[in-house]
């Protein structure tokens, strides 16, 4: 029987209804697990209360606290399981898919629309289908588990705010699917993975600027004081509005003359970015320290960002780090 360590960390899945009448976290690891009674034949499970948050709290400290935890215990456990809120998930996903790299063991995230104090919700069936994953050979990675889908953490995204069907793979095949109880691999397990590697730090002053028409440029030179990198989400596959000839190309190149990062993506969900195809990207692709998020999902992107900072102060190295796949995160 395998050993897994289950994380809980508060979200819908552990919530009652709080005095003021909303949804608040209340339920602890322990009770979860008392929900789903038959996890107890499925394998051994050791519990650990991390935080009892609404993910919209959830953030780089609490990332680095899941990593910290799952790297004291990897040698002791087959897997883990994290329980999580829906609304910060794909983050938190992309976020320990950069701070745990190459783990031949599953590090799954689940959570649930409906709290598991409800009866006939989706916590139960996606709590239940966490650990059945963690517990299967084919299974390794950062995972997401929600309504029998199985999803790299470099590529869910949120897609439905209260349906069951909550989180897509964005541009890439789904790792597997439940059937019932029956696990459906498309990925296979890599057959020969580099040791496990643990970071250890995150620099979060990355900004994501979502472009609309009209916006001024002068909110560029507002950011640079906080921020080291942007993030700039932009129309189709990418440029900016009055191309090299407009103040945003004149605020985006002092931005860049100073040593700071510029990614552009895309704020259509599928396919991605490509700033050569139009005059309005050309020119914003060849400045120095420009890059492109491609077909990155946003929360990667950013995510990425805070990762590759967090390794290095000097700007060509941060940029190396941000170009190489990491995790299946780009093709």
């Amino acid at each position: 029987m395998k050993k897994i360590l289950f994380l809980a960390t508060g979200g819908t899945i552990a919530s009652r209804p709080s005095a003021a009448g909303g949804l608040a976290p209340a339920i602890t690891s322990q009770e979860l697990l008392s929900f789903v009674p038959e996890l107890a034949q499925l394998c051994q499970i050791d519990a650990v209360q991390l935080c009892s948050l609404d993910s919209t709290n959830v953030g780089p400290e609490q990332w680095l606290s899941m990593v910290v935890t799952i790297r004291d215990a990897y040698d002791r456990y087959d897997g883990f399981v994290i329980a999580h809120g829906t609304d910060t998930m794909s983050y938190t996903a992309a976020a320990l898919s950069y701070l745990i790299q190459n783990s031949a063991k599953p590090v799954v995230l689940t959570g649930s629309q409906k709290s598991i104090y409800n009866r006939d919700t989706d916590a139960r069936n996606n709590l239940y289908r966490a650990f059945l994953y963690a517990c299967s050979p084919a299974a390794w990675g950062v995972q997401l588990v929600f309504d029998n889908k199985v999803i790299l953490g470099t590529r869910a995204r949120k897609t439905r705010t209260k349906s069951f069907n909550a989180f897509s793979s964005i541009d890439y095949p789904e790792t597997a699917v439940f059937r019932d109880m029956r696990l459906i691999p498309f990925l296979q397990r890599p057959a020969a993975l580099p040791p496990v590697r643990f970071y250890d730090r995150l620099n979060p002053a990355v900004f994501v600027l979502r472009l609309i028409p009209g916006m001024r440029a002068d909110i560029i030179p507002l950011l640079a004081p906080q921020y080291r990198a942007l993030v700039v989400e932009s129309f189709g596959v990418g440029g900016l509005p009055g191309g090299e000839h407009g103040p945003m190309y004149r605020e985006l190149q002092r931005w860049c003359d100073s040593g700071r990062l510029a990614v552009f993506t895309t704020q259509v969900p599928h396919e991605g970015s490509d700033l050569a195809v139009y005059e309005v990207g050309r020119a914003a692709k060849e400045l120095d320290g420009v890059l492109e998020a491609r077909d990155m999902t946003p929360e990667a992107t950013a995510v990425k960002l805070m990762w590759a900072l967090g390794q290095s102060d000097d700007r060509a190295e941060v940029i190396r780090l941000f170009r190489q796949p990491v995790e299946w995160d780009t093709v």
